[in-house]
């Protein structure tokens, strides 16, 4: 039978679920309302190219390398605050 969790533990799962559903947010905004509103965004141009076409060439790059940014800084102040992850 699984111990149940401390009041840190939950806190620290809370803040890792609620920091998983934003990063996961940005994500599904960048790569499917910006691919459903393709046209849209075509109309308007950025830096010489359809905005559209931008996006899915470099900007979704840029956006994706930061979430992983944020997500890896923000999880090792977590585990560094609640005193759990790898130990070296």
């Amino acid at each position: 039978m699984a111990t149940p969790l401390t009041a840190a533990q939950r806190a620290y799962w809370r803040r890792t679920l609620l920091l998983t559903l934003g990063l996961l947010s940005v994500w599904f905004g960048v790569t499917f309302v910006a691919a459903y509103f393709a046209d849209e965004l075509n109309a308007v141009t950025f830096l010489g190219f359809p905005l559209g076409f931008y996006i899915f060439a470099q900007g979704a790059l840029v956006v994706y390398l930061v979430i992983i940014i944020v997500y890896v800084i923000t999880m090792n102040r977590l585990d560094k605050r609640y005193g759990v992850g790898e130990r070296h």
